[in-house]
């Protein structure tokens, strides 16, 4: 995500005064825009040309004057004019904040796109770089917002005290959420019910292979309804950061060589939040059923009696397959995928998975990017074919993804190089029919013999 050079806030301006130096169409424009707050407007220039005459505003035709900034809370500047330069000055000089139009590098300031639900206000900026699209974005947004939502808004407003001498903070937020997304809500109803309101609950979210637009739209609205997330170390902070802006985020992965939390802790962690009554997202890599633990962490919860929920994510191998455009189950091929981990498999199992991959079934192994060709030799030693296809994806679903591709016996000779991150490495005849022809080929390496 890139990095803001201005910080978005609302600017206080009641019973102050906003002054615009120009009396043409920019000043107009601008008049239109501030005229929906309760501050005064005045409009200053030499001669006034555009028509002004619809808006609550204030015409001073002459010369600017420095006590024209008297009592001030912004300036807009709309004309070029020396009386422009003379109000930008003086302004600077009394620290007022300053908009030019038109000129960006010149502003304090930036007008947005507004979306008007008084008392809510949606703004949208794009720094001065791209007005245009800030008035297509806010067209978006406008045709979501309800125009209902304003009187819901006072509503809320008008219950504030109540609410916070009756119900916890945790309720509140709670109750505040049923309100605004509620039909005709009865008021009396819901504050008696968060009244009542004490359970937790857990929540074992799949985040995905790590692209924030592969999350699903029920992972993004239980993410903003969290009131803690507890996420993995492969989960990118972009994906954590849809969460809502003030839950609490405590991170509890493993990777190699570093384990912050044990099982057993983050299993006690998950019991202790809950019942607390907090809402916990746990947010997992992937899907939380495929080699996310998810099992131990669901005994922990039902033996507490803790309420859960699960929501299945894209697992990093369908995420893989999607990248390469490779049919994993191909009729006449391959009629099945098994998901494995190379990470701790016993000869018994190595067994199995040659076994299967030699009826015609595809591995997608995962994990196993540091013993790849460990676990591709020992594959070998079970009879599998050497010139079989092998297809690695490393940070599938992610705009920084790389492929290898090549066969299980060059793999082996443990000549390949991957890049940082978790990799998936398929095995089987369905590579081959996958969009691989960019990948770079894995080669063999050249074994001397004593």
């Amino acid at each position: 995500m890139g990095e803001l050079n201005t910080f978005p806030v609302s600017y206080r301006v009641e019973g102050q005064r906003i002054v615009i130096v120009g009396g043409g169409e920019d000043a107009l424009n601008k008049a239109r825009l501030v005229v929906k707050t309760t501050a005064s407007v005045v409009i200053i220039s030499r001669k006034i040309e555009a028509d002004f005459s619809t808006l609550a505003v204030t015409l001073a035709e002459r010369p600017f004057e420095a006590r024209d900034l008297d009592n001030v809370a912004l300036l807009f500047v709309a004309e070029s004019g020396p009386d422009g330069a003379a109000a930008q000055a003086e302004a600077r000089a009394r620290k007022i904040p300053v908009n030019v139009v038109d000129v960006p590098e010149a502003c304090d300031f930036y007008t947005p796109s507004i979306i008007d639900r008084a008392p809510l206000t949606v703004a949208v900026s794009t720094e001065g770089d791209a007005p245009v699209l800030a008035r297509l974005v806010r067209a978006r947004i406008e045709a979501l917002l309800s125009p209902e939502l304003g009187p819901l808004a006072r509503l809320a407003g008008s219950l504030r005290a109540r609410v916070a001498a009756t119900l916890t903070k945790l309720q509140a937020r709670r109750f505040y959420e049923e309100l605004l997304t509620t039909t005709e809500p009865d008021v009396e109803t819901l504050i008696e019910a968060h009244a009542s309101e004490n359970a937790g609950e857990v929540w074992l979210i799949g985040a995905g292979p790590g692209a924030e637009d592969l999350l699903t739209l029920r992972a993004q609205r239980l993410l903003q309804a969290a009131d803690v997330i507890v996420h993995d170390q492969l989960v990118p902070d972009a994906v954590v950061e849809m969460g809502r802006r003030d839950a609490e985020r405590i991170p509890v992965g493993k990777k190699k060589g570093h384990h912050s939390f044990t099982q057993a802790q983050i299993n006690a962690l998950l019991v202790r939040l809950a019942k607390q009554g907090k809402r916990v997202a746990r947010l997992k890599s992937g899907d939380p059923m495929v080699f996310g633990r998810a099992g131990e962490e669901l005994t922990a919860l039902r033996k507490a009696g803790i309420a859960y929920r699960i929501v299945p994510g894209i697992s990093a191998a369908l995420a893989a397959a999607a990248d390469t455009a490779t049919p994993v189950t191909l009729r006449k091929v391959s009629t099945g995928l098994i998901f494995a981990t190379a990470h701790g498999a016993d000869d018994g199992e190595l067994d199995h998975w040659a076994a299967l991959a030699s009826s015609g079934l595809t591995l997608a192994l995962y994990m196993g990017k540091s013993i790849a060709a460990t676990t591709a030799g020992r594959l070998l030693g079970r009879g599998m074919n050497p010139s079989l296809p092998i297809g690695i994806v490393v940070n599938a679903g992610r705009r920084n993804r790389s492929f290898h591709r090549g066969t299980l016996g060059a793999l082996a000779s443990g000549a390949l190089e991957m890049a940082n991150g978790p990799a998936i490495i398929f095995v089987g005849e369905t590579v081959a029919h996958g969009d691989w022809a960019d990948a770079p080929a894995i080669t063999w390496k050249k074994v001397m013999v004593a």
